[in-house]
This record gives structure tokens, C-alpha cells and sequence, in this order.
């Protein structure tokens, strides 16, 4: 069969996984001008995805604030947010919950509203998603106006969580969207 069979050869030599910095992660995280639109940065995280040791690294500074608590599901905004989410979830020993757009959640669903730029959007979660006392940690990638994050803790809520904390990856203080968040615990791991 030639060569060594895979578990021998992480026994040799196991992979780098010390826990990446902030600083690795910040610089992994590519800024692309004029996209999607002129006028926008977007802060494209792929790069961080794309590397086991800095998603890894992200994950655990994305949980650090829930770790010595007790955490019964994370919830995810739609649509990377499930990337973190499910990740912190299974790192927690949790449950993860998906808070998508509206109209992509096949069961009966609590809504919620909220306004934009230019108009408005709705999320929404299933009615069964958290049962009353459950605690929730809320994750997203990216924090800037504060109004999806928002509108998914008032979705918590309703279903009587209680939410422990709410982490983001990225986020634009220019925005001020951690004054919509006033009242919870919100941390970021990188701040523009």
C-alpha cells in the first residue's frame, strides 16, 4: 500500500493547531473594495474558512465568552452565521438553531422585522427551535448596523431564551451597531 497509514503519520508529526491570534485572524480576513457595490469594503472572511488552524482559532474566541457557562443551543443568523454557529455549537456541546430569511424555514415559524438602508427584511426561527429557560449564545459573522442581530434577540425572546451571549467575528464600529444590542453581552473578535 506503501506509505504510512494516516493515524501513524499524526503520531509522527501532528498538525500545527495552536490556537491562532487575533491578530493571524484580523490579517487573514481579505478586504475587497467596491464589492458588492462601490463605496462597500467587504470583509472577505474565505480565507479564515479555508485554514483548519484560524477557523478553529476563530471559534474558540467566537466561545470563549460562553465556555464556563452553561450554553443549551447557539443560534446562527443566516447565512454565515451558520458556519460559526454549528462550529461553537459542537465545541460547546450544544444544540444548534438556524435564524434564516423569511420563507426558507419549512415549519410554522415566529417572524420578526426589521429596517434597512433602503426598505426593509424579516428572519424568522421555528416556534419550537428554544424552549422557555433554554440559554442561547447568538453568533454571526459580521456586526454592523446591529439591525439583523437585533431583530433575531427579539425572535430569542419571544421564545422565552435566555440569552448568555451574543459573539460576532467581524465588526464595523463605525456602524454603531452594538447600541442596538445595549443591554447584552456582545463580543467581537476583530473591529474595524
Amino acid at each position: 500500500m506503501g506509505g504510512l497509514d494516516p493515524v501513524r503519520r499524526l503520531a509522527e508529526k501532528p498538525p500545527d493547531m495552536s490556537q491562532a491570534t487575533r491578530e493571524e485572524i484580523q490579517q487573514a480576513i481579505r478586504n475587497v473594495p467596491d464589492f458588492p457595490k462601490a463605496g462597500i469594503q467587504f470583509k472577505d472572511i474565505t480565507p479564515v474558512l479555508a485554514d483548519r488552524r484560524l477557523l478553529d482559532g476563530a471559534i474558540e474566541h467566537l466561545v470563549a465568552s460562553a465556555r464556563h457557562q452553561a450554553v443549551d443551543k447557539v443560534v446562527g443568523i443566516d447565512a454565515r452565521g451558520f458556519i460559526f454557529g454549528a462550529a461553537a455549537a459542537l465545541k460547546l456541546g450544544a444544540g444548534f438553531v438556524p435564524v434564516r430569511k423569511k420563507g426558507k424555514l419549512p415549519w410554522q415559524t415566529h417572524e420578526e422585522s426589521y429596517d434597512l438602508e433602503y426598505g426593509s427584511a424579516t428572519v424568522a426561527v421555528h416556534v419550537d427551535a428554544v424552549r422557555p429557560g433554554e440559554r442561547v449564545l447568538l453568533v454571526d459573522d459580521l456586526l454592523a448596523t446591529g439591525g439583523t442581530a437585533a431583530a433575531a434577540v427579539r425572535l430569542l425572546e419571544r421564545l422565552g431564551a435566555e440569552i448568555v451571549g451574543i459573539s460576532f467575528l467581524i465588526e464595523l464600529g463605525f456602524l454603531n451597531g452594538r447600541a442596538r444590542l445595549a443591554g447584552w453581552p456582545v463580543t467581537s473578535l476583530v473591529c474595524y
